[in-house]
């Protein structure tokens, strides 16, 4: 069934399944572009969505992501001693430097691009949940899992880095 769905998707699928991951990805039936939609979707709280947000670093025109809570802000000003000054990601940078639309951005299973893997970072707040769910490449496309086992497929460091 994996290989009827968008290219994106699979290559979340491959990934996990790479990486041992216990749960593969889910289609939904409806698009889950917000982070709203998908906790909607699901049935879970807003925070439990680890939504995924792409900045574009100013001196080198590198993509950084931060993983969040959904019902949580990215303060840049806390993640800038991180990264160095951020501008804006418009959906051409972030498709360009993750293979993902928004939407749909998982933080695993990146295509190639040329400026290379986006910097990545979890915000501790995910941590207040047990269970939460990320997108898995595209819109529809969710998988579920622990905070500690997004830190252990991503390798990302865990920092405080959202509004107050």
């Amino acid at each position: 069934m994996t290989e009827s769905r968008p290219e994106g998707f699979q290559r979340v699928s491959a990934a996990l399944a790479a990486l041992a991951h216990p749960h593969a990805p889910l289609w939904l039936d409806a698009s889950a572009r917000t982070a709203q939609e998908a906790a909607d979707a699901l049935g879970v709280t807003l925070g439990q969505i680890a939504k995924s947000v792409v900045f574009r670093r100013k001196a080198d025109d590198a993509a950084v992501l931060v993983i969040t809570s959904g019902d949580k802000r990215v303060d840049e000003a806390k993640l800038k001693p991180h990264t160095g000054a951020l501008g804006r990601a418009d959906a051409d940078f972030v498709k360009a430097r993750t293979g993902f639309s928004i939407g749909g951005v998982s933080p695993t299973g990146f295509a190639p691009a040329d400026g290379g893997a986006p910097q990545l970072f979890i915000d501790r707040e995910l941590f207040r949940f047990d269970i939460i769910w990320a997108a898995a490449g595209h819109p529809n496309g969710v998988f579920k899992l622990t905070p500690g086992e997004l830190e252990k497929l991503t390798g990302a460091p865990v920092i405080d880095v959202v509004q107050s």
